[in-house]
């Protein structure tokens, strides 16, 4: 077949092709047209849609309050920022016209959503008819929150993100399917993930999860500058990608090629320069906003830290958090280089890591300590831990780990948790720590994956043993 089948791979999914025939046999043909990739896009699509679906009530439903949208979990910013942050008169994010600045809010996102964001507003008007715009920016804006006009353009905003979301759901479920040649399937966990379901929609975050499905697909194809372009735009969209650097720097470390951790530093540093560009240049201090935003953010949702305020009643100061988190996050980075640097090497080849994995291990350490965890930030993760543990087992205790968190966040917002003798909502905690200890899990076996490269699917796929003390080394 040209591929590893997962019916003859995992043991989850040979178990449950016994209900169609059991596995896939030694002389079986493949499909000349339903290849592996083109499945997967396939599922990729419904789950898609069916994450759509989930979210239609909030745009559908009229005169409904907001913790009715809280129970039924659909919750979006899209729809809400729509007014607020001047989208509703195509305003560039960047701005410093007076007007602009006395009626909106600064969009307290990286550059790369910005953009984003104010092209599907673009595209939300033109479908939409062209409204007058000069008209709007007579109107008070609180009277444009009950515009009817304003109203069906929340929903067109909303849809016309969800197709550009969609077409980055494939396009990254294309790329993980093509880091590992031999096995496109491992990408099935990304395509049929209940979190891409649940949590596509809430936010941006997806064009981030597609450029470094991207970046880690360009590593495999040995591309450093096409890696350090998209770890770079990465970059520019949400910060997490830039973590990536540091597993590159183990990798090239331990082959001896630090020339290419060079070249794609470079690459990804010009890359988010440029993309930063016309954002800076064209306003200065609005482009500061999401820096000084979210240091000045105290403990919020999801986080360790709020867990600790809230049950011990701490009362942390935003700059207190700051620095410690970057304490513990630097002291995990040192963990991780460390891990890196030593596991593999025992045995008769060494195993170099996999970016996949050292991924997933320092993004995890920085959701970790961070001082806000929304519940789209499950998908930071999605594409690194589907290809550093390739095994289904893994991947539903994790994610079902993150469907629970999922669930009582907005129990929490909505005050279904609040105890009816009043005080903090302790349930929520427990979504918080189970959250947490599924991803740690995982972390805690790709540990050791690294350590005990038997137990890593890809590396029994991918490494061969040429003689004693020699083989091919592969980290896609």
């Amino acid at each position: 077949m040209g591929h590893v089948h997962p019916t003859r791979d995992d043991a989850v999914v040979t178990a449950l092709s016994e209900v169609v025939g059991g596995p896939m046999g030694e002389r079986a043909r493949p499909h000349r047209w339903w290849t592996p990739t083109r499945v997967l896009l396939l599922l990729t699509a419904v789950v898609f849609a069916a994450g759509l679906v989930q979210k239609a009530p909030c745009s559908l439903a009229q005169g409904r309050d907001q913790n009715w949208v809280y129970s039924h979990m659909c919750y979006t910013d899209l729809r809400p920022l729509y007014v607020p942050r001047g989208l509703v008169e195509k305003a560039w994010p960047y701005s410093d016209d007076e007007q602009v600045r006395s009626r909106y809010d600064e969009m307290e996102y990286p550059a790369g959503i910005a953009y984003w964001a104010w092209g599907t507003a673009w595209v939300t008007q033109w479908l939409n008819g062209s409204p007058d715009l000069d008209e709007r920016s007579r109107t008070p804006v609180d009277l444009l929150y009950g515009d009817p006009e304003v109203e069906d353009e929340q929903t067109i905003f909303l849809l016309v993100n969800a197709v550009g979301f969609g077409a980055l759901a494939l396009l990254a479920t294309w790329l993980l399917a093509g880091v590992h040649r031999t096995r496109p399937w491992d990408a099935a966990a990304f395509a049929l993930s209940p979190t891409l379901l649940l949590t596509g929609l809430i936010n941006w975050d997806l064009l981030a999860v597609a450029l470094v499905a991207g970046a880690l697909w360009a590593w495999s194809r040995d591309r450093p500058v096409l890696t350090g372009i998209l770890i770079g735009l990465g970059t520019a969209t949400k910060l997490y990608p830039l973590f990536l650097l540091g597993g590159l720097l183990v990798i090239c470390l331990r082959r001896r090629q630090v020339g290419r951790f060079a070249i794609a530093s470079v690459w990804a540093a010009a890359a988010w320069a440029a993309a930063n560009a016309p954002a800076y240049l064209t306003g200065p201090e609005q482009w500061k906003v999401f820096w000084s935003f979210n240091s000045e953010r105290a403990a919020d949702l999801g986080s360790l830290w709020m867990l600790v305020d809230q049950a011990g009643d701490v009362g942390f100061s935003a700059h207190t958090i700051n620095v410690w988190s970057w304490i513990l996050f630097g002291a995990w980075c040192v963990v991780v280089f460390v891990i890196g640097m030593t596991a593999g090497r025992r045995g008769p080849v060494a195993v170099v890591p996999r970016l996949a994995q050292l991924g997933y291990l320092i993004v995890v350490g920085f959701l970790v300590v961070n001082k806000v965890y929304s519940p789209q930030y499950v998908l930071w993760l999605l594409p690194l831990a589907v290809l550093a543990r390739p095994r289904w087992r893994d991947q539903i205790v994790w994610q079902a780990s993150e469907v629970f968190y999922f669930c009582t966040v907005w129990w929490y917002l909505g005050g279904y948790l609040a105890p009816a003798g009043g005080g903090d909502a302790g349930f929520y905690w427990v979504g918080i720590v189970v959250r947490i200890l599924g991803e740690l899990y995982l972390a805690a076996v790709i540990v050791r994956d690294l350590y005990r490269p038997d137990h890593d699917p890809v590396a029994l796929e991918r490494f061969e043993t040429v003689g004693a003390g020699r083989g091919r080394r592969t980290d896609g």
